[in-house]
């Protein structure tokens, strides 16, 4: 790979691991810490995955319109400030404030990332791109790893952990990102809202609705493991650091695990079938959770699940690729990953509500049923797609 993609590769993994020191124990803290309802920790997060679609729509605008390095800058600027603010005061009001700028901040941030990828290496095709997800995974797992054991000597630690780890990541855009602009592509980016315009396709987008309409439902469920189980494990007993260690296995094993991806679709090329064996594992994965009551099941639970995400996430881009028309892939890719991130808005206030009002139980058998339209919408999306073919 190009040097510079190795400086993404490192700077990620260090942005990353900063960040998941804190993500994975929002709601632990906020319920169990906080004395707060699920339903509140999950408006909490809702507002925080909302500033990071905003920042994610400006962080485009401004890399097409303005600069590629001082746009990382000032999003990365936001989060570092914010982070180091909240590692001083973590009282409910300004950790509500500041979570929510942390999100804006490391919106702004993401796009530019992975524009950089394509722009400085764009005959490495999905490589540049797979080489950002690879060292996203390791932060997810490294941080995960070693944030349970911090948090269970204490919380006050995870948040000077976090604003030491953006610190870090702002110190390494400022010395290594000066050349960013003149390697930028401005066509690497482009947001859904200037690619939008008038939809002429439109057996091909309604086929893209229905296909997503089953990826905002299994987002719904997905979201819950790190929001409504998250505080279950608490409830029952199972300590921070080994509840920790559940994102971990999750970010090492979608790092170790490619191969086996790789052995898999090889063997089995339909997309659709990605989607219905990855969704039946997802369902499996749940129905284990609702009946564990010790880390070792809910480790085997994740694993599961794990797999299952590493078959459907990948498969449902892949699909609107083959959907769009010449010149609108951008538009169905922006689609499909504001669909990912509403399923993750929505979700943890979705299941706090079924836990505060009525309990864990009722949420997993309500996920289960939902778990069942993934399939339908799957089996529906390209009906209209064939019909408008056979014509």
């Amino acid at each position: 790979m190009p040097k510079f993609i190795w400086v993404l590769v490192i700077a990620t993994t260090v942005n990353v691991t900063g960040a998941s020191f804190l993500w994975p124990l929002n709601t632990i803290y906020m319920h169990n810490e906080l004395g707060k309802s699920l339903a509140f920790a999950g408006v909490i997060l809702m507002f925080n995955q909302a500033a990071s679609i905003a920042g994610n729509l400006i962080g485009g605008v401004l890399f097409d319109k303005f600069s590629a390095y001082k746009t990382i800058l000032y999003g990365t600027g936001l989060a570092m400030s914010s982070a180091v603010f909240l590692s001083f005061n973590h009282s409910i009001l300004p950790y509500s404030i500041l979570l929510v700028l942390i999100g804006f901040g490391t919106g702004i941030t993401w796009p530019v990332m992975f524009a950089m990828a394509g722009s400085v290496w764009p005959d490495g095709g999905r490589r540049a791109f797979n080489a950002i997800y690879v060292a996203q995974n390791l932060g997810v797992a490294l941080g995960a790893t070693i944030g349970g054991y911090v948090a269970n000597v204490s919380f006050n630690y995870i948040f000077i952990a976090n604003a030491s780890l953006f610190a870090v990541f702002f110190i390494i855009v400022l010395v290594a990102f000066r050349s960013m602009d003149n390697r930028r592509d401005p066509q690497m980016n482009t947001t859904i809202i200037e690619q939008s315009g008038k939809i002429k396709n439109k057996s091909a987008f309604i086929a893209l609705i229905i296909l997503c309409g089953g990826l905002f439902v299994a987002w719904i469920a997905y979201s819950q493991w790190q929001s409504t189980i998250a505080s279950h494990t608490q409830d029952i007993g199972i300590p921070l650091d080994l509840y920790s260690t559940l994102w971990a296995i999750n970010g090492f094993l979608i790092v170790l695990g490619q191969p086996l991806v790789k052995w898999i679709t090889t063997k089995i090329t339909s997309q659709k079938k990605h989607i219905y064996i990855g969704n039946s594992i997802l369902f499996i994965s749940f129905l284990i959770a609702m009946f564990a009551e010790e880390f070792t099941m809910f480790a085997v639970a994740m694993v599961i699940l794990t797999v299952g995400e590493m078959l459907m996430w990948p498969a449902v881009p892949t699909i609107a690729s083959e959907l769009a028309p010449k010149g609108r892939a951008g538009f169905y890719q922006g689609f499909v990953n504001s669909v990912a991130a509403a399923g993750r808005m929505i979700g943890p206030v979705f299941g706090g509500l079924i836990v505060d009002v009525f309990n864990i139980q009722l949420l997993f058998f309500v996920l289960l049923f939902l778990l069942f339209i993934p399939f339908l919408t799957t089996y529906l999306y390209d009906r209209g797609v064939r019909e408008t073919e056979v014509r």
